[in-house]
C-alpha cells in the first residue's frame, strides 16, 4: 500500500494529533498577549507555530538545530532592539512568547512536550501581570485543563487514547485539587499582589504626576476602571464630580510639574475636618459620605473628592496612612495595590492658606522668560480692556470664560497640529533677545492659532494667562465625572474620564476652581456618561446592535468584576487574621498561617495515602475461601500429606486424591484405612457442596461437613501417635521393655 492511501485511511498519526492539541493550547494561552507583543514578536510566534502544524499534520522531520539557532539569536536581538533590554515584564513575556513557539520546533520526545507544557504554564501565569479580571481568570482556567490534558496524553504513550478522556482525567484532576487550592487561598501567607510587580516604562493615559504639552496621547485610549465609589447617600451632581490628584504649580513652557516634593510629616495630621486661623480648609456645605475603591496607578497622590477632608482605609484593606494636605491627599507610599478608602466630603471646603505667605506664592505666578510670547501679549492686551484693568480675580476669570466661549474654541480628544508643533515655524517671534525654537510655544500655537485642544490644553493656557495678569494660579489634575453601574449601583471612573482644571486664589475666599473645559464643551462636564461612549470604535458590524444591549452588557461585567476583586483579589493579610481570630486564634500571625498550613498539607497528604490504600486492587474472595483455609490448616496439622504444586487453600478434591494415593503407596492398619477412606468420603461430599447449585441450609451443610471432616482429621491425628507410639515400644530388647 503506498503512504498516501495508508494516510488516507488512518488519518493523522498519534504524535501528529498530540502535537496538534498542544499548539491549540499554547495559541489559547497566547492569545491575550497578542495586544500587548510587538507585531514581529505575534508574526514570528504564529509563523513558528504554523510550521510545527504542517509538520504535524505530514509527519514530516522537524527542522535542523542551526535553523533554531538562528531564530533564538534573532528574538534575542529584536527583544533588546524593542524593549533595550531582556529583562523586565515586557521583555520577559515577549521573550518567551517566541521561546516557546521556537521549542514547539524541536518537539520529539515526551521530555520536550513536558518542557513545552512547562511552559505554557508560565504564559498563563503572565497574563496576571496585566489583568486579573474574572473573565481572563475563567480563560485561563480553560487554558489549565488543555494543558494538564497534554500531560495526560504524554503519560499513556500506548495506543490512541481519545482526547475526550484525557480532558475528562484533567478535569477529576483539578476537581481533586480544589480543596488544597483553597486552603492555600484562605491560609498561604501573603506577600503582595501580582499586579506590585515592578511596571515596564512607556506611555499610558489616565492621571498622571506632570503634564507635558506636545506629547500627549488620546485620553479614550485607555477606557479601564480607575476608581468605584458607593456613596453612602445623595451621590453629588455630574459637575460637582472633581476628584483632586496631583496639584501642578511649576511650568518651564512645556513641562507642568509640582514645585514641593510630598514628604510625609513627622506629626501625624488629624483626618478629621478641621478649621483654624492659619488658614486650613474649612469643614462647610452638605455632607458627603462615600467609599472609594482605587484601582493601582502607582502615585502617592490619592484622587479624593474634591473637599473630602476625612479619610482612611478600610479595616479589611492594606494597611496604609493617609496625610491631608490642603485639599490634596497623599498616601505614604504608592499605590500598588487595590485600596479601599472610607471618606467624607464637603462640597463646599476651600482651601484657604494664603499663597503670599509661603514661596508657593512666587511659583504661582511664575512665568518661563521667553515662552509663549504671544500668549503674553495677547494677555496684556485683554487686561488693559475698559472695565479689566482694576478687576479682582473673579472679574479676570468671568471675563477670561467668557472669551472662551464666545472665541470659537473647541474641544476634542484629539487636537489636529499635535505633532506640527515640533517642527519649525516662521511665526516665532524673538523675545528679549533670544529666539527660541517654535516647539517651546505651545500654548501660542493653541490659544491663538489652533483653537482646538482638550482638557490640558484649556487649563494649562489659562492658568498661564491668569499668571500674565498677576492672578496666583495652577493646574490640577484628576478625574471628572463617573458613570453608575444599575447593577450595583456603584459609581465607575475610568481613565478616559482623567481630566486637568484651573485653580485661582481669591481674596477672602481661598483657591477657588474653575474649569475652562466646562465653558467650551459643557456636555464634557454637566451631563453623565452615556452608554457608549465611543460607539464609532465598535465593529461596523455590531454599530447597528441595539445600543441597550450594550450597555447591559458592560454594566453586568463591570459589576462581575467589581464582586472578583473585593471578594477574591482583595482578600488581604488583615482578613486571613481576621478569620484566625474568628477561629478562636488570640493573636495570629505569618508563623500562625504556616502552621496551619502544613498541618492542613499533612492531613491532606495522610487522607490522601488513606484514599489510596483504600482504592488498591483487591481479589474477590469466595465465601468458600475461609472454610477451605480452615480445613487446610486442619489437615496439615493432622500430619496428612499436602497437595502437590497447589495453592493455599487447597481444593477439597485435591486433599481426597492425595489422601487416597497415600494410602495406596503406604501399609496401613485396618482403623487408619478405615479413617482415611471415612476422611475421603466427607472431602468429596464437600467438594461436591462447594460446585452443586446454592440453596437457604448450603452455609448450614458446609459448617456441618467442615465440623465432621475437622474431627476425622484430629481422630487421624492421634490414631497415628498412639500407632507410632506402639510400634516404636515393640522395637526395644526385652530388658529394656520391662525396665519401661
Amino acid at each position: 500500500m503506498s503512504p498516501l492511501a495508508s494516510r488516507v485511511n488512518t488519518g493523522v498519526s498519534r504524535e501528529g494529533r498530540d502535537t496538534l492539541w498542544l499548539l491549540a493550547v499554547l495559541a489559547l494561552c497566547i492569545l491575550p498577549h497578542l495586544g500587548r507583543l510587538p507585531l514581529w514578536c505575534s508574526v514570528g510566534t504564529a509563523l513558528a507555530m504554523a510550521w510545527r502544524a504542517w509538520l504535524a499534520w505530514h509527519d514530516a522531520p522537524l527542522p535542523p538545530r542551526w535553523v533554531l539557532l538562528v531564530a533564538l539569536a534573532a528574538a534575542t536581538g529584536l527583544t533588546l532592539a524593542t524593549h533595550q533590554s531582556i529583562f523586565g515584564r515586557q521583555a520577559g513575556v515577549t521573550l518567551v512568547t517566541l521561546l516557546t513557539a521556537l521549542k514547539t520546533l524541536e518537539l520529539r520526545a515526551r521530555r520536550d512536550a513536558f518542557v513545552v507544557t512547562s511552559l505554557g504554564f508560565f504564559l498563563v501565569l503572565t497574563q496576571f501581570l496585566h489583568s486579573q479580571a474574572i473573565g481572563l481568570a475563567a480563560l485561563m482556567l480553560l487554558a489549565t485543563l488543555g494543558l494538564l490534558s497534554s500531560l495526560v496524553l504524554a503519560q499513556r504513550q500506548q495506543g490512541r487514547p481519545p482526547i475526550v478522556n484525557a480532558v475528562g482525567a484533567a478535569a477529576r484532576c483539578m476537581v481533586m485539587g480544589v480543596p488544597v487550592m483553597l486552603a492555600l487561598y484562605l491560609l498561604f501567607p501573603r506577600f503582595g499582589p501580582l499586579w506590585s510587580a515592578p511596571a515596564d516604562s512607556g506611555p499610558r493615559t489616565g492621571l498622571s504626576d506632570h503634564i507635558e504639552l506636545g506629547k500627549m496621547s488620546e485620553l479614550a485610549l485607555d477606557d479601564s476602571v480607575a476608581m468605584r465609589l458607593r456613596f453612602m447617600g445623595q451621590p453629588p451632581r455630574p459637575q460637582e464630580m472633581y476628584f483632586r490628584g496631583p496639584v501642578l504649580d511649576q511650568f518651564d513652557g512645556r513641562n507642568w510639574t509640582s514645585s514641593t516634593m510630598t514628604r510625609w510629616p513627622s506629626q501625624p495630621v488629624p483626618l478629621t475636618p478641621s478649621t483654624d486661623s492659619a488658614g486650613s480648609p474649612q469643614a462647610v456645605g452638605w455632607r458627603i459620605d462615600y467609599q472609594i475603591t482605587l484601582e493601582p496607578n502607582r502615585l502617592r497622590t490619592v484622587p479624593l473628592l474634591d473637599g473630602t477632608l476625612a479619610a482612611q482605609t478600610t479595616p479589611n484593606g492594606p494597611s496604609m496612612k493617609l496625610h491631608r494636605d490642603g485639599l490634596s491627599w497623599h498616601a505614604q507610599q504608592a499605590l500598588t495595590e487595590r485600596t479601599q478608602i472610607d471618606a467624607s466630603a464637603w462640597m463646599g471646603a476651600r482651601d484657604t492658606r494664603d499663597p503670599s505667605a509661603t514661596e508657593a506664592g512666587v511659583t504661582n505666578l511664575a512665568l518661563p522668560s521667553g515662552h509663549n510670547p504671544r500668549t503674553l501679549a495677547w494677555a496684556a492686551r485683554f487686561h488693559q480692556q475698559p472695565g479689566l484693568q482694576n478687576a479682582d480675580a473673579d472679574a479676570l476669570v468671568q471675563a477670561l470664560l467668557w472669551h472662551i466661549r464666545q472665541g470659537g474654541y473647541s474641544y476634542t480628544l484629539a487636537p489636529e497640529g499635535t505633532v506640527d508643533e515640533q517642527s519649525p515655524s516662521a511665526d516665532t517671534k524673538a523675545t528679549e533677545g533670544q529666539t527660541p525654537p517654535s516647539h517651546a510655544h505651545p500654548i501660542d500655537r493653541f490659544w491663538l492659532d489652533r483653537k482646538t485642544g482638550f482638557c490640558e490644553h484649556y487649563a494649562t493656557a489659562f492658568v498661564v494667562i491668569l499668571r500674565a495678569m498677576n492672578v496666583p494660579a495652577r493646574v490640577v489634575t484628576g478625574f471628572q465625572g463617573a458613570e453608575i453601574n444599575p447593577v450595583d449601583g456603584l459609581h465607575v471612573v475610568r481613565n478616559s474620564d482623567a481630566h486637568a482644571w484651573a485653580e485661582y486664589w481669591a481674596d477672602g475666599r481661598g483657591w477657588t476652581r474653575a474649569d475652562p473645559t466646562a465653558a467650551v464643551a459643557p456636555n464634557r462636564i454637566d451631563r453623565p456618561r452615556p452608554p457608549i461612549r465611543y460607539p464609532e470604535q465598535l465593529p461596523q458590524a455590531l454599530q447597528g446592535l441595539d445600543p441597550a444591549f450594550w450597555s447591559g452588557l458592560r454594566a453586568y461585567t463591570d459589576a462581575a468584576n467589581h464582586r472578583w476583586n473585593v471578594w477574591v483579589l482583595q482578600y488581604s493579610r488583615q482578613q486571613q487574621m481576621s478569620l484566625l481570630r474568628n477561629w478562636g486564634f488570640e493573636s495570629p500571625d505569618w508563623v500562625t498561617l504556616v502552621r496551619i498550613c502544613a498541618a492542613i498539607i499533612g492531613m491532606l497528604a495522610i487522607a490522601g495515602l488513606l484514599w489510596l490504600w483504600w482504592q488498591r486492587p483487591r481479589l474477590r474472595r469466595s465465601p468458600w475461601h475461609a472454610p477451605l483455609m480452615k480445613l487446610h490448616r486442619g489437615l496439615l496439622a493432622a500430619g496428612l500429606p499436602a497437595p502437590a504444586d497447589c495453592p493455599a487453600p487447597a481444593p477439597a478434591l485435591n486433599w481426597a486424591t492425595t489422601i487416597a494415593c497415600s494410602s495406596q503407596r503406604q501399609s496401613r492398619s485396618p482403623r487408619q484405612v478405615e479413617l482415611a477412606q471415612a476422611l475421603i468420603e466427607h472431602l468429596r461430599r464437600l467438594d461436591a457442596l462447594r460446585y452443586a447449585p446454592a440453596q437457604e441450609d448450603t452455609r448450614r451443610q458446609r459448617q456441618a461437613l467442615l465440623k465432621d471432616t475437622l474431627a476425622l482429621a484430629a481422630r487421624w491425628s492421634r490414631l497415628t501417635a498412639s500407632e507410632r507410639l506402639a510400634s516404636k515400644h515393640q522395637a526395644k530388647p526385652p530388658g529394656l521393655r520391662a525396665q519401661d
